[in-house]
This record gives structure tokens, C-alpha cells and sequence, in this order.
């Protein structure tokens, strides 16, 4: 799978907004065939902060992400609201879903 980790720094007066302006975006990458996960988190340490975590299930679904009308329309509405580029980390992996984090396993609960 191809999976992303970017920060997006929001301008400070769309901090709060930030779900709603990335919405249409985000349920249409969720929609695509090859997406895996597609979620968004808040920074706790710094509230104009988003981190998107995403993956796809191959090359092609990565490609056909990027080629799509939504991305292109996110490409067109949403740097507007961005104090700065947004900062990526891209790799390939060889899974196609989360591992447990065994360290910090939970017992079974009854």
C-alpha cells in the first residue's frame, strides 16, 4: 500500500472551519475504490495544525487519486486557507492494513 502522513498549518481564522472546507474532498477520496483510510486529526499542541493520515492500496490507486476531479478541485480551494505548504511523508509498504501494536497489547476483556 501507499501510505502519506501530511501536516497541513491552517491560516489561524479557518482553523476551526478546517473540517468543513476539506469535507467534499475528504468524502470523495474516502469513495474512491482504492483508498484504505483517509482521516484527518488536530494537532493537541498546536490548534491551526491538521494531520492527515491516508493510503491507498496500490501505485494505480495512488495515481488515480492524484488524476482525479476532486484532487484537482482541492488543488484550486483549498491552499487559500493554508498559512503553508503542507509538509509529506510517502512511502510504499508491503500490508495492507494496520498491525497491532504489540508493545502495548490490551488483554482480552470479557
Amino acid at each position: 500500500m501507499i501510505f502519506i502522513t501530511a501536516k497541513f498549518r491552517v491560516r489561524p481564522e479557518y482553523a476551526d472551519q478546517w473540517p468543513g472546507i476539506a469535507a467534499e474532498f475528504t468524502a470523495a477520496t474516502r469513495a474512491e475504490p482504492g483508498c484504505l483510510w483517509f482521516d484527518w486529526s488536530r494537532s493537541v499542541e498546536d490548534p491551526t495544525e491538521y494531520v492527515l493520515v491516508e493510503a491507498f492500496r496500490d501505485d494505480e490507486a495512488g495515481a488515480a487519486h492524484v488524476q482525479s476531479e476532486h484532487f484537482r478541485a482541492a488543488q484550486r480551494t483549498l491552499p487559500p486557507h493554508l498559512a503553508e505548504t503542507p509538509r509529506i511523508v510517502n512511502t510504499t509498504l508491503a500490508q495492507d492494513d494496520w498491525s497491532l501494536l504489540g508493545e502495548m497489547a490490551v488483554p482480552e476483556q470479557e
